[in-house]
């Protein structure tokens, strides 16, 4: 399996982010960034800064760009969000997590949304935070799901990762006005999954927010129902599992998002640690109501390759969480790098999807 293999052109630009020894916040790495564009037209980054015994919170960086308009490093300013509340602290453990950000501005809002991991007694769950200016986040609390009779489970009760909401108000086939939410509920076995779910793999998952309770209350942002696989996996690389990487984002070849799937060999005795790669893939959804697929890796576009992606704290991983579009079909990824690191690459969009053979490679 090599990278080299996709239809896709993608071009690593390096790491802009490593942790600070001075800062002992950084000591076990700093990785997985939500990234957007502020008002201000500056890029910010929204890091993961893992502290002794895992303890996570959201940082806030300033994108730093060379003359030619690559990014290659960043200054700090802050923390959007530190473990503070009782969804993402255990008091037991002496630890807590705000983990893993997606970010996404979403225009009919005029806000942007940040969901992200908050790891709490309960074990790995969506939350949600608005911000007006990239700078200052508000807590919206945990996203809850509606009990879905056919499906037949409750979302709640799954360990949840990999949030991210779409950036518009869009009309389903049925008629109702909502904003997408992607996640990716844990299940391994036929039982614990939803009904219908034919390989009890950990999949991609769509939900949905009313988008008139939520230009009523922006709270309505967790409080999602109507929940429909996305997609699940399909090819070697996915064969463990896959999950949302970026929000999706509007191209001239509909709406894109990177996404991430993982191989290899889980540990099955204590003591013993995984074997297992980090790769990413990129899908394309129709623009229309029904937001059907319409592309989708048979190769990955990004495997772990770099010294900096193939060994860190969790070896070989690249794992992409936000986008910048800088026009004309070029658009940037920024993932963590070995769990440790923040790389960034480049990406340049063909003129037409490329006609991939069917069949698993």
């Amino acid at each position: 399996m090599h990278a080299e293999k996709s239809p896709f052109r993608v071009e690593r630009l390096g790491v802009i982010m490593s942790p600070d020894p001075a800062r002992p916040e950084e000591i076990e790495g700093v990785l997985n960034p939500g990234v957007a564009r502020g008002r201000d037209g500056e890029l910010y980054l929204f890091p993961r800064t893992v502290g002794k015994d895992n303890y996570s919170r959201i940082g806030i960086a300033r994108v730093l760009f060379n003359d030619d308009g690559d990014p290659v490093g960043v200054e700090r300013l802050g923390y959007a969000l530190e473990p503070q509340e009782p969804y993402e602290l255990r008091p037991e453990q002496g630890t807590g997590g705000c983990e893993d950000p997606r970010v996404t501005f979403i225009a009919q809002l005029d806000l942007y949304v940040m969901a992200y991991v908050a790891w709490g007694p309960q074990g790995p769950r969506i939350a949600v935070a608005v911000s007006k200016d990239c700078l200052s986040w508000e807590r919206l609390g945990p996203v809850t799901y509606e009990f879905d009779e056919e499906l037949g489970v409750d979302f709640n009760a799954y360990d949840d990762k990999d949030g991210a909401y779409g950036p518009y108000l869009f009309i389903r086939r049925d008629g109702a006005r909502c904003i997408g939410l992607m996640h990716r509920p844990a299940y391994t076995t036929l039982e614990a999954a939803p009904a219908g779910v034919k390989k009890p793999t950990p999949s991609i998952w769509i939900s949905y927010c009313d988008a008139e309770r939520v230009l009523s209350d922006v709270r309505a942002l967790t409080h999602v129902s109507g929940h429909v696989l996305g997609i699940d996996p399909e090819s070697s690389w996915e064969e463990l599992r896959i999950g949302g990487g970026t929000p999706p984002i509007q191209t001239h070849l509909g709406k894109m998002a990177i996404y991430h799937g993982v191989s290899g060999t889980l540990a099955t005795a204590p003591g013993e640690r995984n074997v297992v790669s980090y790769t990413a893939g990129v899908v394309f959804f129709d623009t229309g109501p029904d937001g059907g697929l319409r592309y989708r890796s048979r190769t990955p576009i990004l495997i772990p390759e770099t010294a900096d992606e193939t060994a860190g704290i969790v070896d070989n991983v690249v794992f992409p969480t936000g986008l910048d579009d800088r026009g004309n079909g070029v658009i940037d990824i920024y993932y963590g790098m070995a769990d440790h690191y923040i790389g960034a690459a480049r990406m340049w969009l063909p003129e037409t999807l490329p006609v991939e053979p069917p069949g698993t490679p």
